[in-house]
């Protein structure tokens, strides 16, 4: 895929959502040994320290260079306040010992109160009037302002959320990352009006 700025991320990326701990970074090394050069994390996931690793490995290794990779994460949903945005970003650079990310991206359109990991009950969530979503996206633009993403996006926003976004964000998302295959077959941009206002 082609960015509007000429970066190209590569098609195929490792995705590493239920690696077993203590086999990722041996996973990522492998990985990138064999040629895969996109990594895709979250810290939800529960292993970017392990994640950091592979890639540390690879580096030190002379295996690839930095600017070879595409590092993709996500921002989970108990950081989405403005000011919570950076230092959850910080938190993943310092955990894949990274200075920057390729992409970042809002995991979901929605916002959970601090140590929810899961929600089991509807206080376990924050309404968009107490975390609206273009105070999360104005987070998400400082982090690009400050280098620490050279692209930002969201994953699992549908049609409505988008336009949200574009109409109050300065900077358009650059990826909605959704999850699609023959069991799960969904239709985030089956309206032509939508392709067009999103590109």
């Amino acid at each position: 895929m082609n960015f509007k700025n000429g970066d190209q991320m590569p098609a195929l990326g490792l995705g590493t959502w239920k690696s077993e701990p203590g086999e990722v970074k041996d996973a990522v090394y492998t990985a990138i040994k064999t040629g895969y050069r996109h990594i895709d994390c979250a810290p939800i996931y529960g292993n970017e320290k392990e994640v950091g690793d592979g890639i540390a490995k690879a580096i030190s290794e002379g295996i690839v260079e930095r600017k070879e990779l595409w590092i993709t994460s996500k921002l989970w949903n108990t950081a989405h306040k403005k000011g919570d945005v950076v230092p959850a970003l910080e938190k993943t650079l310092a955990d894949l010992q990274l200075d920057y990310l390729d992409l970042y991206l809002v995991h979901w359109p929605v916002a959970m109160r601090p140590g929810v990991s899961f929600p089991e009950k509807p206080e376990d969530f924050l309404s968009l009037d107490e975390v609206p979503l273009e105070d999360t996206w104005e987070g998400m633009e400082r982090a690009k302002k400050l280098g620490y993403a050279k692209h930002i996006g969201v994953s699992n926003f549908n049609i409505k959320n988008l336009r949200h976004l574009i109409k109050h964000g300065n900077v358009k998302p650059e990826m909605n990352q959704v999850e699609l295959h023959p069991y799960l077959q969904q239709g985030c941009f089956s309206h032509s009006a939508t392709r067009k206002e999103y590109s």
